[in-house]
């Protein structure tokens, strides 16, 4: 018999009843035990959760995801062509006999990769579960497709797209980490370069290459997370493009404006390449310039985001953001390129799946709520705020002085805080602090 009797710094100490012994263990070691069927007290599952009495620790298990560089060497790289390029063959094949067999009886068709194995012997010579995953991503494409027809068949794969993908599963321990090595089926060991540990189970793991010609791999992994405390701060967020985030706190958050600050250097790159012979040595190397610049802005824009997402999710039990339609706004020819560079998308999104991580929860408001037009004292609407060249305006019925922002950022909290409201779970319960999923209205 075993019994949690006290915490230090981060680590349980547990003791054997039997003979006294008292061992410290991390929460990942004591779930562990139990879900080998060895009994802790102290420990108690709650739904598909671990709640801890002695603090009222709640882990619950999610999917998580580690990217790492790759430097694999010339056979390997070669290898990894191979990939991607039976990949996209096999899909391009099995999409053209789906179309052509819908297309004759009305009816579903289902190709498996044997069959193509059998045709194209070049097949065999790679990874046939990145085949299997190719023909699994495919099926759940063209149920989208019958879903809704109007959408059109799923897309052809290009040979000379920028993005070069395949995934392999983890069965019987054929992807593992050993040292400073990835283990990948077929092909063995691949040098890796780990920024920090892998916790949990590897379930699959996907080898790409970006345009700059660098190769990653992304582990796809199912690990127990540990939520965070409950906290009674809400927020609510302002998504503008002047400034990137206004919070319901009076916090400005400055757009970095990545794509801005990099543009005339982009822009000379670009004249340079347009000068070039195309597809000389020269041509080749001034667009593996222009796409390491691109993948620096990519991740100087990620960086910031991440930052923003963590600090507000580590802080708030509540956050609450506009429902905006992105891919409308972006036609907006004045404003694509400022909407693009901002990336209110990934923003939310990272917001979304830390909000599940944590323990928190994230409410997205109706996209027609009137955030910007309203008194937050009073209530009171007005139309001419409409103009966006409005940055600040008195209320005609209570006469309050409104910054535009911080006054959306105050009334999207408090339609958020409707919207929980409706949905019955009161802000200090026990479901509050567990509910992570996205309410829209």
């Amino acid at each position: 018999m075993f019994r949690i009797v006290s915490k230090t710094n981060n680590l349980y100490d547990v003791l054997d009843t039997n003979d006294g012994v008292i061992e410290s263990c991390s929460f990942l070691d004591i779930i562990s035990f139990c879900e080998s069927g060895i009994e802790i007290k102290g420990v108690f599952p709650v739904n598909d959760s671990y709640v801890f009495e002695i603090d009222g620790l709640r882990c619950h298990k999610s999917m998580k995801g580690y990217k790492f560089r790759l430097y694999p060497n010339k056979e390997q790289q070669t290898f990894f062509q191979k990939c991607f390029g039976c990949c996209r063959f096999l899909w391009n094949n099995m999409l053209a006999d789906k179309i052509a067999y819908y297309e004759e009886f009305q009816e579903r068709l289902d190709t498996q990769p044997p069959a193509y194995k059998s045709k194209y012997s070049f097949l065999k010579e790679v990874d046939s579960l990145a085949l299997t995953s190719e023909y699994r991503d495919l099926n759940t494409a063209f149920k989208n497709f019958f879903r809704d027809t109007k959408v059109g068949y799923p897309k052809f794969k290009k040979k000379h797209d920028n993005h070069k993908s395949y995934t392999t599963y983890n069965q019987k321990g054929s992807v593992a980490i050993v040292n400073k090595y990835v283990k990948l089926p077929k092909i063995g060991y691949v040098k890796m370069k780990q920024s920090q540990p892998v916790l949990g189970s590897i379930k699959n793991a996907t080898i790409s290459q970006v345009p700059s010609g660098k190769y990653y791999i992304s582990f796809n992994v199912e690990i127990w997370i540990q939520e965070l405390p409950g906290t009674e701060k809400e927020v609510g967020l302002d998504l503008g493009i002047k400034e990137l985030l206004i919070t319901s706190d009076k916090e400005h958050f400055e757009n970095p404006k990545t794509l801005y600050r990099y543009e005339k250097h982009l822009a000379k790159l670009q004249r340079q390449l347009a000068h070039k012979k195309k597809f000389s040595k020269n041509w080749y190397k001034q667009k593996h310039k222009i796409a390491l610049l691109h993948e620096k802005i990519a991740n100087i824009r990620k960086d910031n985001l991440h930052k923003i997402s963590h600090k507000l999710t580590q802080e708030n039990q509540l956050i609450v953001s506009e429902d905006l339609k992105i891919s409308n706004m972006i036609k907006n020819h004045h404003l694509a390129k400022s909407i693009a560079d901002v990336s209110w998308y990934e923003l939310t999104r990272q917001i979304s799946y830390k909000s599940n991580w944590y323990g928190r929860m994230y409410v997205k408001v109706n996209t027609y709520y009137p955030s910007s037009q309203t008194c937050n004292c009073c209530g009171y609407k007005n139309t001419a705020t409409k103009d966006l060249s409005v940055r600040y305006w008195a209320c005609p019925n209570c006469g309050t002085y409104h910054d535009r922002d911080e006054n959306a950022a105050d009334n999207i909290l408090a339609e958020g805080k409707r919207i929980v409201a409706s949905q019955n779970i009161p802000g200090n319960s026990d479901e509050f602090q567990i509910a992570s999923k996205n309410i829209k209205q």
